[in-house]
């Protein structure tokens, strides 16, 4: 984890450098500083040399101006550097979630994903800068200190850092429970995203139901656990924190202590004292740097493991080496023995499912809820794939296509339109975003909401809301038929797309899907039976397969499932 962890670091080197070689500097004073203060006390006062004062009180005062600019420049390029490094492991943790397959988005709270992708690697920040930072620090200061001290008195240096074990050996007993703390802390605050996103989407439908106080208890719950969360990290950190702070403390008595005996016996001057005092306070640096570092540490790092658990999911779906792109489609589409289940074998929702759709053709396909017909539409485009047969598009399996290149030439129009925040223009031109203005229009023209569209006050730039809630159902299917429009897809499945609708706005979404299916291979799936009554061929599917097929007319002469379902819907109306 830590290799992966500080391979960030590269593309961004020479700013890492830049920052080490300037915390070196301000290292390098630290130690020369105490160096200086003892010459002054032990020769230069003494002596009476006011020039010797002022000249080292004018190196001084340049080598303060040094360390305010080694300062500005770690505390300003080193942030800057921890930002560069999350921004990488937010964009890489982006782009992996879009190769996700959609059984990942199935059984993922939407909120989880969003905490992992926002708060886990806020911390990274801290880590990245402070981290490689305040060890190269603590080191030079440790080991710098630890040489200038001998020169002084060996005696007492053995004595003061014979303290650093027990330090290292709290912090590590600390350690552990740190990083459980502060991973629970995390799991919490994705729990109340999780509520959060999830009671702000669904705010109409509390309002509706004055289940407002209900959504406020949810809510109360999943704050009070996080609450408690926090509440344990902090005490955890705590416990940590005054520990370090009692043996810093302790440490600088122990120096006071001896260190007026050892002026006592002569082994030092007063003059070396004050240096050895300023000395271990420069040494007590590296120990609460070390000691921050731990916490920073964990936190980051308890960051980083999760981010590392979604890096670590491989999608199940992906391109063959020797893939294909498709191209001239014509758009026959041939299911050979095909079986599905969504969990290893278990609960099948296809089985040995045969079917042939002939190029350009509209083929429906009617039948109960949870036969399957759904997922018959979603194993085309390999949102899932099948756990045996074959689908073949032209004559070519489609695990043998590139996925882009198949998806490019499949358009879906689904019962629950989604549009993204922002514009309508935008929202047509995702159908394809390399499309011309005078293209996005066209589309909308063929969509039959242009009209509509020019009535709003800033017309294609109008803003329609989170998910299009200013709009009505019909205005955003319509939207999304005009996004399809401008795609020009070969082959179409429209899942339910106007079951939705009323009666009105159904005939004319069902004149615009009429239109955009001209041409084209057409799956419909239908609710409403009289909306596919002009196929050319209608399936009934089943949890049993295809147990009919035929035309409209023929469906019900048959007098079979097709014929129920139909007179069911129109209480025996004649067609």
């Amino acid at each position: 984890m830590l290799k992966k962890f500080i391979s960030y670091y590269k593309p961004h080197k020479k700013l890492f450098f830049i920052d080490m070689f300037f915390a070196f500097l301000i290292s390098a004073f630290d130690l020369v500083f105490p160096m200086i203060s003892r010459e002054i006390i032990n020769e230069v006062i003494p002596q009476g040399r006011m020039d010797l004062l002022f000249r080292w009180t004018m190196v001084l005062i340049i080598l303060f101006i040094f360390r305010y600019i080694s300062n500005y420049i770690v505390t300003y390029w080193g942030h800057v550097l921890g930002v560069y490094i999350e921004h990488d492991m937010r964009k890489d943790l982006f782009d992996h979630l879009q190769t996700l397959p959609l059984s990942y988005y199935d059984n993922t709270k939407t909120g989880h994903i969003m905490s992992r992708l926002v708060n886990d690697l806020r911390d990274i920040t801290e880590l990245a800068h402070h981290g490689p930072e305040d060890v190269f620090i603590s080191l030079v200061m440790l080991i710098g200190s630890f040489i200038l001290l001998m020169r002084i008195e060996w005696r007492l240096t053995l004595i003061i850092f014979a303290f650093i074990p027990l330090i290292l050996a709290f912090t590590m007993s600390k350690r552990k429970r740190m990083e459980n703390a502060f991973m629970k802390v995390r799991q919490k605050i994705a729990n109340i995203n999780a509520q959060l996103e999830n009671s702000i989407a669904g705010i109409r439908v509390a309002k509706s139901f004055t289940n407002e106080d209900y959504e406020i208890e949810k809510f109360d719950e999943g704050n009070y656990q996080y609450k408690m969360a926090r509440k344990g990290s902090y005490k955890a950190m705590a416990e940590f924190v005054a520990g370090i702070n009692i043996m810093t403390n302790l440490l600088n008595l122990l120096v006071i202590s001896l260190g007026g005996y050892f002026v006592h016996r002569q082994f030092i001057n007063f003059g070396d004292l004050f240096s050895y005092t300023l000395y271990v306070n420069f040494f007590m640096q590296p120990i609460r740097r070390l000691a921050d570092f731990m916490q920073q540490y964990q936190d980051g790092m308890t960051g980083f493991k999760r981010f590392l658990e979604i890096m670590d999911i491989q999608p199940d779906i992906v391109d063959k080496e020797d893939a294909i792109e498709l191209e001239d489609v014509k758009g026959n589409i041939t299911f050979k023995n095909v079986s599905f289940s969504y969990k290893n074998g278990e609960d099948r929702v296809l089985t040995n499912l045969n079917l042939e759709i002939e190029a350009g053709k509209t083929v429906a396909i009617v039948g109960p809820s949870g036969a399957g017909k759904t997922t018959l539409c979603h194993l085309i485009p390999r949102f899932y794939d099948i756990s045996e047969g074959q689908i073949l598009i032209d004559g070519k399996d489609i695990r043998d296509i590139k996925i882009k290149s198949l998806r490019k030439n499949i358009g879906l129009v689904q019962q629950d339109v989604f549009l993204f925040t922002g514009t309508i223009a935008d929202n047509i031109s995702y159908g394809d975003p390399t499309k011309s203005e005078e293209e996005v229009i066209e589309a909308a023209k063929k969509a039959r909401i242009h009209d509509f569209i020019m009535t709003l006050p800033h017309g294609y730039d109008t803003f329609i809301g989170e998910k299009g809630v200013k709009l009505s159902g019909g205005q955003k299917q319509r939207i999304s038929i005009a996004r399809l429009f401008l795609k020009d897809p070969p082959i179409l499945i429209l899942d339910e797309a106007t079951s939705a609708l009323d009666n009105e706005t159904e005939i004319m979404i069902q004149k615009s899907l009429e239109e955009l299916a001209k041409g084209r291979t057409t799956l419909v799936i239908a609710h409403r039976l009289s909306t596919i009554k002009n196929a050319d061929e209608i399936l009934v599917l089943t949890n049993e397969g295809i147990e009919e097929r035929g035309t409209h007319q023929e469906l019900l002469e048959k007098d079979g499932i097709y014929a129920r379902l139909y007179n069911a819907q129109f209480k025996g109306l004649v067609s």
